[in-house]
């Protein structure tokens, strides 16, 4: 980077707002997929005035320019793989306004989940978006990966629970899309398009997200079964009924034998899969509706089905899925974490297939994740600085993709794609689509200046501006 745009850079961020010694940006240039690299600059977004006028420098020197949030994602999607400069929007963390009445609230990016769910929990609400991350993560990022979370099995994805969004194209025009109200068809989705688009098409500045009353109570159900054909068959018909659970989440035999191994979680004699259940509502029907799920939970298969009667034994049922994160870091630090979907009535067939897998490549696989809506998360346990078992791992993660799409899924459920999965994108899309988003990217950033070469595989990045 030249002197000349260096001094650029510095008039635009502003004092205290531009980071360009190594040592200092070095811990912009990582995410949670365990890659990283140096960007030559880090500049802290303070409004969208500003946004606009660096996207404009960017565009016209041809330089990089990478959004993040605070790092949490998975795949590598805000590591600066071609140099250029970081975005940080971490100083954009205002609640700019909570309206109860029209059940809105309107965010800056830099806003932490929970301060948000703290925050609307005052006036009797929460924003549904629940990532594992939430204690650390931003709306940014949840916005640009669409990342969810257990509550989405009945609530939705942020696509679902954000009616507009203010934003700067790759061409830095400021945009505002959607509206401010539950309906609207005027003109095409773009707020649903930027949603999920890795920071590559626009920068988000501002979003209007839509909040969901508290529900009055909840029950928390364990349901263990002894096979995973008893298990898949119990979710088909927990989501056949009308009563829909707000959590509805599962556990392999691989991942019970950790927790117990770990942390000496009992469960019972036979379990080789578990549900843990959550039902919430009108305290006037909650037993009612917690008799229908259970009732759609009590098939062949079941081995004990446990119901919490107070705080402490919610706690302890949720213990067996709280135990498995810190069992998996122990166990294996450098896991691989892949975030897959299957239809729900395949599920059972997804497992048995990947524990075939799990014996041809000789990696040991653990699977949990949102059982509602055929979410899992496939743990593959290996070593990085192990080179067989690397190639091995390498292998195991195309038989994994390859069932997956066999089976009817998709690549990637709430953790997006960047770098990890961009290769294998063009397995799941056909070239119609590809050079569709192509198209896209090049009308919304022309000189490909915005997260360049995530999301879209490079067979599909034909020309200039394409990313």
């Amino acid at each position: 980077m030249g002197p000349g745009l260096r001094a650029a850079l510095g008039k635009l961020a502003g004092p205290g707002r531009l980071l360009t010694d190594p040592a200092d940006c070095w811990p912009y240039g990582y995410d949670n997929s365990r890659r990283q690299a140096l960007p030559q600059a880090v500049v802290f977004a303070s409004d969208a005035d500003q946004v606009a006028a660096l996207v404009r420098l960017c565009a016209e020197s041809g330089l990089p320019l990478i959004a993040r949030g605070r790092g949490t994602g998975t795949t590598g999607a805000t590591v600066p793989d071609r140099g250029g400069a970081v975005l940080s929007f971490e100083r954009m963390g205002r609640i700019l306004r909570i309206d109860p009445g029209d059940r809105i609230a309107v965010v800056e990016p830099g806003v932490i989940n929970e301060d948000l769910q703290r925050a609307v929990g005052e006036h009797g609400f929460f924003w549904p978006p629940d990532p594992t991350s939430a204690s650390t993560c931003t709306l940014g990022g949840n916005l640009a990966h669409n990342s969810a979370g257990p509550r989405a099995v009945k609530y939705g994805t942020p696509r679902e629970n954000t009616l507009g969004l203010e934003a700067v194209t790759g061409r830095g025009e400021p945009l505002r899309t959607g509206v401010l109200t539950t309906k609207g068809v005027v003109g095409y989705d773009l707020t649903r398009l930027l949603i999920g688009s890795e920071g590559t098409l626009a920068l988000i500045t501002q979003a209007t997200l839509r909040l969901t009353p508290k529900p009055e109570t909840k029950r928390t159900l364990r349901a263990a079964y002894g096979d995973i054909h008893a298990a898949a068959t119990a979710v088909s018909a927990i989501m056949a009924q009308p009563v829909t659970p707000c959590a509805l989440e599962f556990m392999d035999a691989a991942a019970i034998a950790m927790v117990q191994g770990y942390a000496g979680i009992e469960v019972p004699p036979g379990t080789r899969a578990i549900l843990m259940i959550e039902v919430d509502g009108p305290a006037a029907c909650i037993d009612e509706s917690v008799a229908a799920v259970t009732a759609a939970a009590s098939g062949a298969g079941l081995v004990e089905l446990r119901r919490a009667e107070d705080a402490a034994e919610v706690q302890a049922l949720w213990r067996t899925r709280q135990a498995l994160s810190p069992a998996l870091r122990h166990i294996a630090p450098k896991k691989i974490n892949e975030d897959v979907v299957v239809p729900v009535s395949r599920m059972a067939e997804f497992i048995e297939g990947l524990e075939g897998v799990a014996r041809e490549t000789g990696i040991r696989i653990v699977n949990f994740g949102h059982a509602g809506n055929g979410n899992i998360h496939v743990n593959l346990l290996v070593n990085p600085d192990d080179a067989d078992e690397m190639a091995r791992a390498t292998r195991c993660l195309e038989a994994v993709f390859a069932l997956v799409l066999g089976l009817g899924g998709t690549l990637s459920g709430e953790h997006g794609v960047g770098l990890e999965k961009r290769d294998y994108v063009a397995r799941e899309l056909d070239a119609i689509a590809l050079g569709l988003m192509v198209e896209i990217k090049r009308c919304f950033d022309p000189a490909g200046i915005l997260n360049p070469g995530k999301t879209l595989p490079k067979v599909a990045a034909l020309g200039s501006g394409a990313g």
